[in-house]
């Protein structure tokens, strides 16, 4: 609950809200737009044609790199707008980021190196994007569960955060599967209906998992859960989740018939239902650790710099984050669409 001793009507109480919202919202532009493209890479070996290969790198092409920026823009506001807490957070998971960075670096190597290496070689550089995307889906969903546990280090803290780390792993590819859906045409894009029907368990079991453990690790997270009237008010948010889930089945088992025949009505179902999953959980998690930034250990306001290097950090987020926008916005205008064959 919030503070009832914490002025929002003063800097000291608003700018450290502003920039929790900033990096939140950062951090789920992220797994959104980067968890599909994740995704697409971590499916990338589930075909053996070359030109199907080619054809789901293209789909990524003009946006994968792009999408980190909002990596770096959450993560530059912890460091600047929260460096107390940057301290605990990167110094308790300094491993899973160690191998989500040197998962995103084989990423990028690979993306450029497959497009240039002979033919023979192809393999080697796809087989290293596939790891690359898979290693850093795991770290990712790894760090989630460490947060939701508290960053707890018993060996049942360490195995909800590996089991969470598989779950995201799953939800990834079925962003990345429904990507395809709606990027791509032919048997690559019947491929994809079935990689993404064998991704939803896994993504079904994640939001499982996750519902269950957040209000089990605080008692003040349990209360906001389960008494009233939030009880009453907080219901839609699973029946809405189990809604699209059900869409999403309903698409996919429907969809090969209508694709199969060049209809590509309704393509683009399962995408938007399964960001509109990523939102609800995403919902659910913000509300459950809100104001914390460790669980029962260090508020919004507890771990804020300064007011005046908030300030400072103010006028250059207002002038930074519009940018990161219009150019996200402008580039998924000018290559929407399906995606072409891939030539340099």
């Amino acid at each position: 609950m919030l503070d009832t001793s914490i002025d929002l009507s003063t800097p000291a109480g608003w700018l450290p809200l502003v920039f929790a919202l900033v990096m939140a919202l950062a951090m789920l532009a992220y797994v959104i737009l980067d968890g599909y493209d994740l995704g697409v890479g971590a499916l990338l070996l589930k075909t053996d044609q070359n030109s199907e290969r080619d054809a789901m790198i293209a789909s990524i092409g003009p946006f994968w790199d792009a999408n980190e920026t909002w990596l770096v823009l959450g993560v530059g506001v912890l460091l600047v707008a929260f460096p107390l807490a940057h301290g605990i957070i990167l110094g308790a998971l300094y491993l899973p980021v160690a191998l989500m960075l040197a998962g995103l670096t084989l990423r990028g190597v690979a993306f450029d190196f497959r497009v240039k290496a002979k033919a023979h070689h192809r393999p080697l550089w796809d087989s290293a994007f596939r790891f690359g995307s898979a290693a850093a889906s795991w770290s990712q969903g790894y760090m989630l569960g460490q947060l939701i546990s508290g960053f707890r280090s018993e060996a049942i803290g360490i195995a909800f955060s590996a089991l969470i780390g598989v779950c995201l792993m799953g939800a990834y590819r079925l962003l990345g599967a429904t990507w395809l859906i709606m990027k791509c045409e032919g048997e690559l894009q019947l491929k994809a209906v079935k990689w993404a029907k064998a991704s939803l368990l896994m993504t079904a079991l994640g939001v499982l998992a996750i519902s269950v453990a957040s209000p089990l690790v605080s008692a003040r997270i349990f209360d906001k859960w389960f008494s009233f009237p939030y009880l009453l008010l907080l219901f839609p948010i699973p029946l809405a989740t189990v809604v699209l889930f059900g869409v999403i089945w309903r698409s996919l088992t429907r969809l090969p018939t209508r694709l199969a025949s060049g209809n590509q009505y309704g393509a683009g179902v399962p995408f938007v239902s399964t960001v509109g999953i990523f939102l609800l959980a995403f919902y659910g998690l913000a509300y459950s650790l809100f104001p914390w930034l460790v669980v029962d250990r260090m508020t919004i306001w507890q771990g804020t710099s300064s007011i005046e290097a908030l300030w400072v950090i103010f006028i250059g987020t207002v002038i930074v984050l519009p940018v990161i926008v219009g150019y996200t916005i402008y580039a998924y205008r000018v290559f929407w669409g399906k995606s072409t064959a891939l030539s340099y």
